[in-house]
């Protein structure tokens, strides 16, 4: 039987519903429609989010939300309106002629505009604004544009909390309704709220939606629930569809489902959605497509990681023998139908890192499908999405960056992986600079001793701007028990290196795991603390440990010292568990002082303060030394370079000029070698021969070329004519050479 083909008639609608990022598109859906494109299966995506925002942030959305507040009960005596609210609503005519300008400000749109937000008497100014004063010393070095950025975050802050106030208790910029998506064991608090009228915010939502599935007319729609954040608002979108065209077929995925519906039973989910496909939503989705265009007979149809109802009940199908498709055959994600011009960035908080989540709009990409690690025993290292490790080609890699760059006219780049394999990340680097292409990006590392001085100095290059790890629990003994395979001084050397090339990091700290004793969390803090006046961390944030139910704590509780509250499965999300742990310390206690003491840190004042002054209650000294991440730093092992270790010049082409020498009678030949680096010139001085040596080795490693010579190839290679290699490679000209790009990786 010959296959059908899938071309426009089998229309594809994907959406992210609201909400994620406000700064750049989530990139679930771009991803599946540039799988599709590979499969000549049409396609059209969105990203509510965005929309409702823009509808929602305008003179027209700000006009009909005043309205409605003042003829609601908001403004009566059943709900008076706070200090705040009356404010706003006050200034009503103030927000209403500012807010188009400053959107489109915060879209790149309108830079000069910045001048006048920095001013004191443009924008209209909220409860949000209360926080200037004590932000003014982090805030006071910025430029003109990110302090106006801020200004015009808080301005958008503002609005929100009347939003919160007035209309919609559940808003929120990057999330909606989140608190009926987390550990919802019960199906039953959303169903009520699905079961109440629309809100305000979801009759913005529907009638965007309205609008496109009446203009693509899907036969397939397809919802990405990312977060617990998208939820609600995914099956706001699902259930209008159902009631309004219920001969279009719903599925959901994304990673809310991945984590948290792997043990789902509840049967009016499926009053909402036709599928829930888990992991990978490749192949899943083309077995979706083939079964509802009628491609394969229904007695024979087959699924992959795929629930539905079946004689009124939830079955888990994955009767394929198909497998998933490797990363190479995926396409490259196609962001085409996305409004990306008009993402707003915005600066909610100082943290660096976290300013760069909000800032600024970047492709997101991945090097490799999984962790190449995969022991971490609080990551849900149980699932595909995590377990099934697979690397994709250095040179394909760069190929979907040129792709994506030349489609998005962007070339800012997030690689979103678990952990980016550091001989991954040093074979893109080398690609990109042979390719000669100006780019920026960033991603997620295992502190591992890999990242050597060498290797940063590469990825720098290659424009690498930050990197982001998990330092967790910065105590040996704990970092053992997760399994995280790295030491406290290891990481310190490795932030070192990366600091030192001008990469940016931000460590993940955690507290409250399994057996972590208040003396381990008090010297976690001052590890963190020397790790921020050695300079060598820029940025951090603590979370508190929670349990999840794929991973070896969730599994395997009583090896890490936990007791599950209860093992009863519910019908709905089983992710989040309740634990006790057998210590009985209250970990909560620690959050104000933690994340107070590393906002001071990350703006590089008050190392000087003892670890008590953060906490108002009675801590242990620390055990550990004054000097302990200093004493790290110091050590030293440059010396010892492995015979198989790849040796490149990024540096340009030197001229050389030889000349002869002669002192008391003596006389020998010298050359001269003179380079151009983007902000020197300089020159070293060798005897001839080895000049010449040097000039053509130089051309031999350059990153231009495909061979890449190891250590030993290049000592052999000084052999043949000269001795003492090792005396030369480590002599002052070669010194200068490796600060000026001559890298042993």
């Amino acid at each position: 039987m010959q296959k059908k083909q899938f071309h426009l008639k089998t229309e594809i609608f994907a959406i992210t519903p609201p909400f994620t990022q406000l700064n750049t598109p989530y990139p679930a859906t771009a991803y599946i429609k540039g799988f599709l494109n590979t499969k000549n299966i049409s396609s059209t995506q969105a990203d509510l989010g965005i929309e409702v925002i823009l509808e929602l942030f305008s003179k027209k959305g700000l006009n009909n939300l005043f309205y409605q507040t003042e003829h609601s009960q908001c403004v009566n005596e059943q709900k008076p309106l706070n200090d705040n609210a009356k404010r706003i609503l006050a200034l009503k005519d103030e927000y209403l002629k500012t807010i188009d300008s400053v959107i489109s400000f915060l879209q790149g749109k309108n830079p000069t505009l910045a001048l006048q937000i920095c001013g004191d008497d443009f924008l209209p100014q909220a409860s949000r604004f209360a926080q200037l004063e004590e932000l003014d010393w982090a805030f006071g070095a910025m430029g003109t544009q990110d302090k106006a950025k801020h200004l015009a975050t808080l301005y958008l802050e503002d609005i929100s909390d009347y939003i919160v106030e007035c209309v919609d208790e559940n808003f929120g910029f990057s999330r909606y309704a989140e608190r009926l998506g987390r550990s919802a064991n019960s199906f039953d608090e959303l169903y009520e709220a699905l079961n109440q009228a629309p809100t305000y915010i979801d009759n913005i939502l529907i009638s965007i939606l309205k609008d496109k599935v009446e203009n693509i007319h899907p036969k397939l729609f397809l919802i990405s629930v990312p977060f617990p954040g998208n939820l609600y608002s995914a099956f706001r979108c699902a259930q209008w569809v159902k009631a309004n065209h219920p001969e279009i077929k719903i599925s959901m995925g994304g990673g809310f489902p991945n984590t948290e519906l792997r043990s789902l039973s509840e049967k009016r989910v499926f009053e909402f959605f036709d599928f829930i496909t888990l992991d990978d939503g490749e192949l899943p989705i083309e077995l979706l497509i083939q079964n509802i265009s009628g491609a394969v007979p229904a007695e024979i149809q087959m699924y992959k990681r795929t629930f539905l109802l079946e004689n009124d009940k939830v079955v888990y199908k994955n009767d394929s023998f198909r497998k998933d498709y490797k990363q190479a055959d995926v396409g490259t994600p196609d962001y085409a139908g996305l409004l990306l011009d008009k993402y707003i960035s915005v600066i909610e908080i100082v943290n660096p890192m976290h300013r760069m989540w909000s800032d600024g709009r970047w492709n997101k990409l991945t090097m490799a499908h999984g962790c190449y690690w995969g022991k971490c025993t609080f990551c849900d290292i149980s699932l595909d999405y995590i377990k099934v490790y697979e690397p994709v080609q250095a040179k394909q890699i760069v190929d979907r960056i040129e792709d994506l760059y030349a489609k998005t006219g962007q070339n800012g780049f997030h690689f979103v992986d678990e952990a980016a394999p550091p001989a991954l990340m040093r074979e893109v680097a080398l690609e990109i600079i042979r390719r000669k292409l100006a780019v920026t990006w960033w991603t997620n590392i295992r502190f591992e001793k890999s990242f050597t001085a060498d290797l940063c100095l590469l990825l720098k290059a290659s424009g690498c701007i930050a990197v982001s790890g998990g330092l967790e629990v910065a105590s040996d003994r704990l970092l053992k028990l997760i399994d995280k395979g790295v030491t406290v001084e290891q990481v310190a050397k490795v932030t070192r290196n990366f600091t030192a090339a001008g990469v940016m990091v931000h460590a993940y700290l955690m507290y409250g795991y399994p057996t972590q004793t208040i003396q381990e969390t008090i010297d976690s803090l001052e590890m963190v603390r020397q790790l921020f006046e050695a300079g060598v961390l820029q940025s951090g944030f603590w979370h508190q440990f929670a349990m999840t139910a794929h991973s070896p704590v969730g599994m395997y509780p009583e090896r890490f010292g936990v007791v599950k509250e209860t093992e009863a499965i519910g019908s709905f999300a089983n992710n989040d568990i309740n634990y006790i742990d057998k210590t009985g310390i209250d970990h909560n206690q620690f959050s104000f002082g933690l994340k107070k003491s590393l906002f001071n840190f990350m703006h590089g004042i008050c190392f000087d303060y003892g670890l008590q002054d953060w906490f108002d209650f009675k801590i242990p000294r620390t055990k550990i030394p004054s000097d302990f991440i200093e004493q790290a730093l110091n050590d030293n092992d440059s010396f010892n370079t492995k015979p198989t270790a790849k040796v490149v010049w990024i540096g340009g082409k030197p001229s050389a000029e030889y000349f002869t020498k002669s002192k008391k009678g003596n006389t020998w030949e010298t050359a001269s070698i003179t380079f151009h680096d983007k902000r020197e010139t300089f020159t070293i001085q060798t005897n001839k021969s080895e000049g010449e040596w040097l000039v053509s080795i130089l051309d031999k490693i350059h990153v231009s070329n495909e061979k890449v010579y190891t250590f030993a190839e290049v000592k052999s290679d000084f052999e043949i004519d000269m001795e003492n290699f090792e005396l030369f490679w480590y002599s002052k000209p070669i010194n200068t050479l490796r600060e000026f790009g001559l890298l042993v990786l």
